[in-house]
């Protein structure tokens, strides 16, 4: 014998003829198991042995006594039947009393084969699990998960793809945060337990993400079925790496659609088009209700896709109805409330998105804006533009840990966000390209000059200068770009152009 049969091993076991324990203790074990039609057929003794009876159960009280204590005074532990559940509850009893586990099996000569595979033919045993695997293919699966669960029926464990941060699908079962921080990622094939739990994992090789496992795990497994399930990982995994590679791409294609869909909304800026209303219905995407934007930018080198991969998750979990995709550089997304939400519910959607925010800063460098409440059409174009303000001004502000919300930005704020574009800042270097001379200390001047309201003493002295010196240098500035300076207006777009070259 290579090792004892242990009770949690063929409980475990997917093909065990549907045994359960009726009685007895439930930590048994043995070294032998005996098959046979009566009690005749086992009628050998020896010390820590199953019995597995072929024939039903004596219907008598007296006789399912007399048959627990006759098989015990041989030595046997355990007692398989039929109907074994039907015993009298003086029986139960009974073997409680003698240490006989009691179990009722419907198809005891299954049970006698899983007992045979587990302490006599691992290679049967393995063979059986390998054939099961490739009846996991037989039928398409229509993505991962699906995969996982074909694998997981047929096997009879749980089976999940891992990486070092968690569990990102299973089926079957749930693994144990314990048993996968057990897990060793740095080798190939890896076998592992805590408690009655035990996994197999094999490494999976995936193109476009690494330090993946597939994980084969259960509670109650033996060493041979452990083993086991090491080698039906190796066979699954191909499939597996296969179907990741397949969904990545079905996924990146449905990514390109989303954001192609997105963008031609918002150029729309709130205009009805049928066909963009019918295309984002079709999508899922309602238009009616109220929404609150929300725009993800990169503050360096970022994989949009990656970024969304990630962030996805956490947004189902957020209370309101979420959408999100690509967008340049970066994503945008957006909340859906049915019915008008009340401040408190919009405080704690806010709040989500900046834990959703600050889980993203672990793996990517982004800013966060977050638009304010819509309604309507035109109001989910409105709030995403707010969305996209307030993540360009997100993207200069550490102090708030590069989050902003539209609602908590002053006016002048915003105007200068809107600075920030591509069109704004070259038309604002050209125009002030003539204050640069003499080291820009006519830039500086203007620049001051406009924050301190045209006060001619206050920006004297933030300078530290003479008034005079103040007066001649603005005289100066409005000789050089020929605009006058009692124009509101121009010095409102004198003032964004200065924000817009030297940013504060």
């Amino acid at each position: 014998m290579n090792e004892w049969l242990h009770l949690g091993a063929l409980l475990a076991h997917a093909e065990n003829g549907g045994l359960r324990r009726v009685a007895g203790p439930a930590d048994a074990a043995w070294e032998a198991v005996a098959v046979g039609s009566g009690e005749a057929e086992v009628a050998e003794s020896g010390a820590d042995r199953l019995a597995i009876l072929t024939a039903g159960p004596p219907t008598s009280t007296w006789q399912q006594d007399a048959l627990l204590r006759r098989l015990r005074d041989r030595g046997y532990t355990g007692l398989a039947l039929a109907g074994a559940d039907s015993f009298d509850a003086g029986a139960f009893r009974l073997a409680d009393r003698i240490g006989l586990c009691l179990l009722d099996v419907e198809r005891p000569i299954q049970l006698a084969k899983a007992c045979w595979m587990l302490i006599e033919a691992r290679d049967a045993l393995t063979l059986s699990q390998v054939r099961k695997v490739a009846q996991s293919f037989e039928y398409a699966a229509d993505d991962l998960a699906d995969l996982l669960g074909h694998i997981a029926a047929n096997l009879g464990v749980g089976a999940a793809l891992i990486d070092s941060s968690g569990v990102l699908q299973e089926a079957g079962a749930h693994l144990d945060e314990r048993l996968h921080a057990a897990i060793g990622f740095d080798s190939w094939l890896d076998r592992t337990s805590i408690g009655d739990a035990a996994a197999a994992s094999v490494r999976v090789d995936s193109p476009g993400r690494s330090g993946l496992r597939l994980v084969l795990f259960g509670r109650g497994l033996g060493e041979a079925q452990v083993q086991s399930l090491s080698v039906a990982a190796e066979v699954a995994m191909p499939a597996v790496a296969a179907r990741i590679l397949i969904d990545e791409v079905a996924a990146v294609n449905d990514v390109a659609v989303s954001s192609g869909l997105l963008r031609d909304f918002v150029d729309l800026h709130g205009t009805a088009d049928a066909d963009v209303e019918r295309r984002m219905i079709e999508r899922g995407w309602r238009t009616a209700g109220h929404h609150l934007g929300f725009r993800m930018v990169a503050r360096g080198r970022l994989d949009s896709f990656s970024l969304l991969r990630t962030v996805s998750a956490g947004l189902s979990a957020i209370d309101g109805e979420a959408h999100a995709t690509t967008a340049g550089r970066g994503l945008s997304g957006w909340l859906t409330f049915p019915e008008s939400p009340d401040p408190d519910r919009v405080e704690r959607a806010v709040a989500a998105l900046r834990e959703l925010h600050l889980g993203a800063l672990r793996d990517f460098a982004v800013a966060t804006g977050v638009g304010s409440l819509h309604g309507g059409s035109e109001g989910l174009a409105t709030t995403l533009d707010e969305a996209g303000d307030a993540a360009r001004i997100a993207a200069s502000r550490s102090a708030t840990g590069w989050f902003v919300r539209v609602d908590s930005l002053g006016l002048e704020q915003l105007l200068l966000a809107w600075t920030g574009n591509d069109t704004f800042v070259p038309a604002a270097e050209s125009l002030l390209a003539p204050l640069r001379e003499g080291g820009g200390e006519l830039l500086t001047t203007l620049s001051a000059y406009l924050d301190h309201e045209s006060g001619i003493a206050a920006t004297a002295t933030a300078l530290g200068l003479h008034r005079n010196t103040v007066m001649v240098r603005i005289r100066r500035v409005q000789e050089l770009l020929g605009i006058d300076m009692t124009d509101p207006e121009a010095r409102l777009a004198l003032h964004l152009a200065c924000r817009a070259v030297q940013p504060r």
